[in-house]
Order: C-alpha cells, then sequence, then structure tokens
C-alpha cells in the first residue's frame, strides 16, 4: 500500500483555516509596513511611525551568538518591498530597546519586546508615517496584522478579519493569523475620524488609511488555538513623544 502522505504541519500562530491573504504593498495602510533586514540575514516586519522613525519587535535586532542586540549600521529598512524589489532602501542611524528586555533570559519579559529605530534619511514622500494608539481596546475590538511571513517572505501578507481576545502578562492577545517574520509588524485599530486613537499623530499630517498602530506582533502561540500576542504601543509611546518634543521626526 501507498505510503499515507503526512499533513502539512501547522505554522506557529496560524491556524488550520489561515485568513491570510496577500495585499498590495503600495495601498494604505500597508505601503506603511517595512521590512527590516539585518546584516546577519535575518528579517522582521516594522511600521513606520514618523518621517524617520520605524517600530519593531526588540528579539529581531538580537544576536544570539554575542547575546547582544546588533548595532545601527547592521540594520536595513526597505519600503515597499515585494518579490525581491522595494521602493526605497533606508539604513539606520539609531537603535533604542527597552533596557529590561534581555531576549537571552531564562523568562524574558516579552512586554519589553519592543525596539525604535531613527532612519539615517526621511522615509520616502508616498509612505505616510501611521498614527500610534495609547487607547485601552476591549476584548472583540476588530485588528489588522500584516508582514512577512516566513512561508512567503517575498510577499507582504495579512489577517484583516481578526479581533483581540483579551490582555495577559502585559501583552495584547489577539486571534490575527501570523508566524514567523511578521514579528514587528504592527497590530492595526480603526481610528475614529481618520485620527489618532488617544494617542501619538503621526508626523506629516497622513491618516493611515484610517488605521493606528496598537501594538508590534512578538510571539505565536500553539495551532490550532490561535492565541497570538503583541506589545501595546504604550509600552514604547513614551519615546516616541519624548522624540517628539525634541523635534526628531
Amino acid at each position: 500500500m501507498p505510503a499515507a502522505h503526512a499533513e502539512r504541519p501547522l505554522l506557529p500562530g496560524v491556524g488550520p483555516d489561515d485568513r491570510r491573504a496577500p495585499v498590495d504593498a503600495a495601498a494604505d495602510p500597508w505601503r506603511s509596513v517595512v521590512r527590516v533586514q539585518t546584516n546577519l540575514a535575518g528579517r522582521c516586519t516594522g511600521a513606520l511611525v514618523g518621517r524617520r522613525t520605524v517600530v519593531t519587535a526588540g528579539h529581531c535586532l538580537f544576536n544570539p551568538r554575542t547575546r547582544r542586540f546588533l548595532q545601527a549600521s547592521s540594520l536595513h529598512v526597505l519600503f515597499g518591498y515585494d518579490r525581491g524589489e522595494f521602493t526605497r532602501h533606508v539604513t539606520v542611524a539609531r537603535v533604542v530597546t527597552d533596557p529590561t528586555y534581555d531576549p537571552a533570559a531564562a523568562t524574558p519579559m516579552l512586554g519589553g519586546d519592543w525596539a525604535v529605530l531613527t532612519l539615517a534619511e526621511p522615509a520616502p514622500d508616498q509612505v505616510p508615517p501611521l498614527p500610534v494608539s495609547v487607547a485601552p481596546l476591549r476584548p472583540g475590538t476588530p485588528l489588522m496584522l500584516g508582514g512577512y511571513s516566513q512561508d512567503r517572505a517575498q510577499i507582504l501578507m495579512a489577517d484583516s478579519a481578526c479581533r483581540l481576545l483579551g490582555e495577559s502578562g502585559g501583552l495584547l492577545v489577539h486571534d490575527c493569523d501570523a508566524t514567523r517574520g511578521t514579528s514587528g509588524g504592527p497590530l492595526l485599530v480603526r481610528t475614529v475620524g481618520g485620527g489618532g486613537v488617544n494617542g501619538i499623530g503621526a508626523n506629516g499630517g497622513a491618516s493611515g488609511g484610517g488605521w493606528a498602530v496598537a501594538g508590534v506582533g512578538v510571539a505565536a502561540g500553539n495551532a490550532p488555538a490561535v492565541r497570538n500576542f503583541a506589545v501595546p504601543s504604550a509600552h514604547f509611546a513614551a519615546l516616541l513623544a519624548k522624540d517628539t518634543a525634541a523635534g526628531q521626526p
């Protein structure tokens, strides 16, 4: 008898009814989602929240061999990435991570798994920064999450029909289908009247297509019960506000 075909194993953070679908990297709000790459061939996702500011996940920038975070000179941000092509490559001038977050610790404090990148030059004019929401979210709030997943790393994939499940350990718990590579991708929530949701307005006056960054994706739960996690924007909003007050774009 022929051997039975093994079922394709579910990816971490993706359920059997995978809702992810390709999205247009040139349309709102996805044009504000970037690909973050390192000189060590690592890659994650990020979001533009200021003319020269990108937020992503801290663990994406960690070198496990040296047990240190990578220097800014080792990081690259690609705008409009699609199948090996991109509209702009920008280097990074500064990296700030949460001083309490150590990815090499036995039990890392995932609430600190964020990073703020200052770009060496402004983002392209056609890419609007997304506003940042720090408003508390109720369970059931509609969300979206997109990024460059490990299984479809050459295109931008998103789950645009997911919801907040609640909070746990200082993290937002949601059911958006997402897996490795989507780390650092923005967890998006609808804005009110096209502005920020009790948060930080994006520099440049752009609305982000009516969506704001409520957090950054950092961890994928075990399938098939999809419970994924994001660091709330409130954890890094003070740094963004400080930079804005200091005149940093």
